[in-house]
């Protein structure tokens, strides 16, 4: 398998590369919903030290999920964030590495066992860790959701670690560039070493899917297109008809 290797320096110039060319020039918009750190979260009952490690599952709908979710760690999270990436996706972007990505080539058993283990020794360590249990980018419309069993074997093996299910919802509405919503869930913690792994699997791939679903029906229902307590996460670019609209005012105005 391939190892991340965090550079400091490199992640310095790339968050800013990422933010103010690669996602304001594809994107409208990017807001987030809810709060990436569990300790964090608003009206949440129980106390949650902030060092305790963190699996964030994720719907995987397009090409920008990486550099989306990467933005928003480190936009709003105190945490060190690392990603689990295909192995080949890996070998193509290598740069990824630097940022905090390590791979997994699910064509193999041995390769798979190494990259649980890699995971296992990142969790124990206090670290946070992405995966997208669906195993490969499908349409976020695409019901059920299927999970693959390696998040369950995850938390069994760490079960002082905190499940966080993050969706992630794409659209074009009214502007010539997509939108995109990332809303957070509540962290569930759960005694998960008394759970076989399928049964962890199923509870979670339950809670993403209805998250999405009440994720989506909120944005159709929403007057803007926007969550209501979503935090913008780029600033707003205007599109290409809200630039004529302002050059159809300018013109007016000087006649």
């Amino acid at each position: 398998m391939i190892r991340a290797a965090k550079s400091k320096s490199f992640n310095h110039v790339f968050s800013r590369y990422n933010h103010y060319y690669l996602l304001r020039r594809r994107f409208r918009s990017f807001t987030l919903s809810g709060s990436l750190d569990p300790h964090r979260v608003p009206g949440y009952e129980m106390k949650i030290e902030p060092k305790r490690p963190v699996i964030y599952f994720m719907n995987h709908s397009s090409w920008w999920d990486g550099l989306l979710l990467y933005h928003a760690t480190q936009q709003t999270s105190v945490g060190d964030h690392y990603v689990m990436m295909e192995e080949q996706q890996l070998q193509r972007f290598a740069f990824f590495r630097k940022l905090g990505a390590y791979s997994i080539n699910r064509e193999s058993a041995s390769a798979i066992r190494e990259s649980m283990q890699y995971t296992s020794e990142l969790l124990n360590a206090g670290k946070r860790v992405w995966i997208f249990p669906q195993g490969e980018i499908l349409h976020q419309d695409i019901r059920p959701i299927q999970f693959r069993p390696g998040i369950g074997l995850l938390l069994r093996r760490s079960p002082e670690a905190i499940a966080v299910p993050v969706t992630l919802c794409h659209g074009m509405v009214q502007y010539d560039l997509p939108e995109i919503s990332m809303r957070a869930g509540l962290p569930i913690m759960e005694n998960w070493h008394a759970w076989k792994s399928e049964e962890i699997a199923a509870k979670l791939r339950l809670v993403l899917e209805q998250q999405l679903d009440d994720h989506k029906t909120e944005l159709m229902n929403s007057v803007r297109g926007q969550l209501q307590d979503a935090t913008p996460l780029i600033r707003h670019r205007s599109s290409t008809s809200e630039k004529y609209d302002a050059a159809r005012k300018q013109v007016s105005r000087k006649r």
